[in-house]
C-alpha cells in the first residue's frame, strides 16, 4: 500500500484549490448571528452617554436552538474559508453588511452575476502575484545557495550537498530504490517525511519528480544527500496537493537505503 504523499508515483499537478470552493463557501451560508443591541439611557448630564446592553439570547423551542447551532456550524466553516483567502485578508465589516443585505432581500451594490466575476478576477490576480513571488524567492535562494562551497550543482540546475558518502553501485532511472526522506519548503515547513511515518518507502526512480530521478542516481546505498530542487524539476507551475505552492523550490534530505532487485525466477 502506498503510504507516502508525494513521491511514489509521479504527481500530475493540479491547480491550487479551486477558486469556486471559496466562492461556494461564501455564497451558500444560510445565516449570520447578529447581536441585538438596545440603547440604555444614563442619567441626564451635560455629557450624556448611551450605553449598549446586549439582549440575552433565549431558546424558546427546538427551531431556535437548531437555528443557533446551524449558525455556529456554518460560521465556523466560513471563518476557516475566509482565513484561506490570499494573505488572509478581507474586510469583515463590508462582508457582513453585504451578507445582511442579501439575507434581507435588499438590493446590493454588486449583483450576484457580477460578484462571481469580481471573485474570479481577484483570486486569479492574487494567485498570479503569489506565484511570481514564490518563483522569485526560489531563484534568489538557489543563487545564494550556490555560493556555499559545500553545494554542488548539475547542468539541470539541481543542487545538492553530500551529508554522508558511501561506495557501491548507483541506481539507474529504471531501478526501484528504498529510501528515507524528508521534504520541506524554503520556510522550513515539512510537507512530507518518511521519518515521521516511521517507515522507509520504495519506488521506481522514473516515477517520481525529475529532481529525484536525477539526484538519487548520484547516490550509493548508505549515502545521505540534501537536495535543493528548483520548481521546474519538482512540481512546476501548479504545485501539488494544496501543500506545495506553484513555482516552489523544494529541499529534500534523502537517505538511500537500498537498490531493490527484482525477485529471481527459479
Amino acid at each position: 500500500m502506498q503510504t507516502f504523499k508525494f513521491l511514489a508515483i509521479k504527481y500530475i499537478p493540479t491547480h491550487m484549490k479551486k477558486i469556486l470552493i471559496i466562492m461556494l463557501a461564501l455564497t451558500t451560508v444560510l445565516t449570520v448571528g447578529a447581536k441585538e443591541k438596545k440603547p440604555k439611557k444614563m442619567s441626564k448630564s451635560k455629557n450624556q452617554v448611551e450605553a449598549v446592553v446586549e439582549t440575552p439570547i433565549t431558546f424558546n423551542n427546538d427551531v431556535d436552538s437548531m437555528s443557533y447551532a446551524l449558525a455556529v456550524n456554518i460560521g465556523s466553516d466560513l471563518l476557516k474559508n475566509l482565513q484561506t483567502l490570499p494573505n488572509g485578508k478581507y474586510n469583515l465589516d463590508l462582508f457582513l453588511k453585504a451578507f445582511n443585505t442579501v439575507m434581507k432581500g435588499d438590493s446590493t451594490l454588486i449583483s450576484v452575476e457580477n460578484a462571481q466575476n469580481v471573485l474570479q478576477n481577484y483570486f486569479t490576480a492574487a494567485q498570479e502575484k503569489m506565484a511570481a513571488e514564490q518563483r522569485s524567492a526560489g531563484e534568489k535562494f538557489l543563487e545564494e545557495n550556490a555560493k556555499n562551497p559545500a553545494v554542488q550543482s548539475t547542468e539541470s540546475g539541481l543542487q545538492y550537498i553530500i551529508l554522508t558518502e558511501a561506495d557501491g553501485p548507483k541506481p539507474t532511472a529504471t531501478d526501484k530504490v528504498k529510501v528515507h526522506y524528508e521534504g520541506t519548503l524554503l520556510d522550513g515547513t515539512v510537507f512530507d517525511s518518511s521519518y515521521e511515518r516511521g517507515e522507509p518507502v520504495e519506488f521506481q526512480l522514473n516515477q517520481v519528480i525529475a529532481g529525484w530521478t536525477e539526484g538519487v542516481q548520484l547516490m550509493s546505498p548508505g549515502s545521505k544527500y540534501k537536495f535543493f530542487i528548483p520548481y521546474n524539476l519538482a512540481y512546476g507551475e501548479r504545485g501539488a496537493g494544496g501543500v506545495i505552492p506553484p513555482f516552489a523550490t523544494l529541499i529534500f534530505t534523502v537517505e538511500l537505503l537500498d537498490i531493490v532487485l527484482p525477485p529471481t525466477s527459479n
